[in-house]
């Protein structure tokens, strides 16, 4: 019985030190298929700096797969359809389609939508500026393929060499094969989208001049460990200025078992007026920091703003209509999952409906480290917490020994 409670009392200490601390809702999916989930500076500040303890939850406590995308461009096909003027079929010889295509565009592709088909196609390529006179631009080449476990039809890109001309005729050889069923004609255009990065506003900016030192000094705390991958300075005087800056932090060291508190150097930069000053710094992963700025004998800079940001990440998960799901994370306990859907993300597409993430919720309340620190963060209590702790396991120790040697 004494070997069951204490078996008892440590799955009680792994739960309690093993639970998500941060939860946040979904809305609602309005549709079968990926989303992306944007992940926000707050979502993003309760969870490990690698994201490894995010995990999504269904209504049923199942976990949802997901992966990581934090690409800061986004690429995006678009079809744009070309007019087909004439279809012309001769049985048992070829089938002509003459397309127009527009003519501010020099071309040098087409993809067709094609009904499914088992045959392999001969086909030839001309261009004409008035349909009457036609030039050869590509021929005896061949399609093949033409079929899909899971559409319809098919599209296919038939390249050939650059062309200007106003019409485009494809012939494909019908000797062999019926015709095939060429649906509609045009253009895949991909362009490039830059996503915006997230704006981090601290809870506390503080400007300190120091003449002893010629130096400027700001103190920056946020409410939470934050993400930051670059730094903006808004300078409004003087006209002219070339500073150096050094963005660090201060951290404790033991030195012959003394506390010492020193500064830290993330990154350094100089500002210029010659140019924008905005920079981009190594991730780091912090509630305080501090900018030195060395003004040697000019006067401090009148700053208008400094601006922090991170890179936008999102999560992109297989989400079901009108179910509800849960994101949970700030489990300090969790590993990195292991999703078959992670080997996959090349065959997903870009462009995914969005889904936002509210009514975050979290279970401790995160103090600013400048209040100073509760009881239960001094390090006496930590090592009372394992006194107690090793007292408490020698004591079911002895107790399952004494039982044994009763038992023989």
């Amino acid at each position: 019985m004494k070997l069951n409670n204490f078996i008892l009392l440590l799955l009680l200490a792994n739960i309690s030190f093993g639970q998500f601390q941060t939860t946040g809702k979904l809305k609602g999916v309005a549709q079968n298929g990926f989303h992306e989930i944007r992940l926000s500076p707050e979502i993003r500040s309760f969870s490990k700096q690698d994201l490894s303890d995010i995990r999504i939850f269904n209504s049923k406590g199942n976990e949802i797969p997901y992966f990581i995308q934090n690409s800061t461009t986004i690429s995006s096909d678009s079809f744009t359809e070309y007019p087909i003027i004439s279809k012309k079929v001769e049985p048992k010889k070829s089938t002509s389609i003459i397309i127009e295509v527009p003519s501010t565009k020099n071309n040098k592709q087409l993809s067709l939508f094609i009904a499914n088909s088992d045959a392999v196609k001969k086909y030839s390529i001309s261009g004409s500026d008035d349909q009457k006179e036609w030039f050869g631009i590509s021929d005896s080449q061949s399609l093949y393929d033409l079929n899909s476990a899971s559409e319809a039809s098919v599209v296919k890109t038939i390249s050939y060499p650059l062309s200007t001309y106003k019409y485009l005729k494809i012939d494909f050889d019908d000797k062999k094969t019926l015709p095939i069923n060429i649906l509609k004609v045009g253009n895949f255009t991909t362009s490039i989208q830059t996503q915006s990065l997230d704006l981090i506003v601290p809870k506390k900016s503080a400007t300190t001049e120091i003449p002893s030192k010629k130096e400027t000094q700001i103190h920056i705390l946020f409410d939470a460990p934050q993400i930051i991958n670059q730094i903006v300075f808004e300078v409004s005087k003087p006209t002219y200025y070339n500073r150096q800056v050094v963005l660090y932090k201060k951290t404790t060291r033991e030195i012959k078992r003394k506390s010492q508190v020193y500064e830290e150097e993330i990154a350094s930069f100089e500002l210029n007026s010659n140019v924008k000053n905005s920079f981009t710094i190594p991730e780091i992963f912090e509630k305080e920091i501090f900018i030195k700025i060395e003004n040697q004998d000019n006067l401090p800079l009148t700053i208008a703003a400094v601006k922090f940001n991170q890179k936008p990440i999102s999560i992109i998960a297989d989400l079901d209509a009108g179910e509800s799901y849960t994101l949970k994370t700030g489990n300090k306990n969790s590993i990195q999952p292991d999703y078959d859907l992670s080997n996959f993300k090349n065959k997903i597409g870009t462009v995914l409906p969005q889904i936002n993430i509210y009514d975050v919720q979290h279970k401790t309340e995160v103090k600013s480290s400048v209040e100073g620190k509760s009881f239960w963060q001094q390090s006496w209590f930590m090592w009372v917490c394992i006194i107690v702790g090793a007292v408490t396991i020698l004591f079911f120790t002895a107790s399952l020994v004494k039982d044994l040697k009763k038992q023989n």
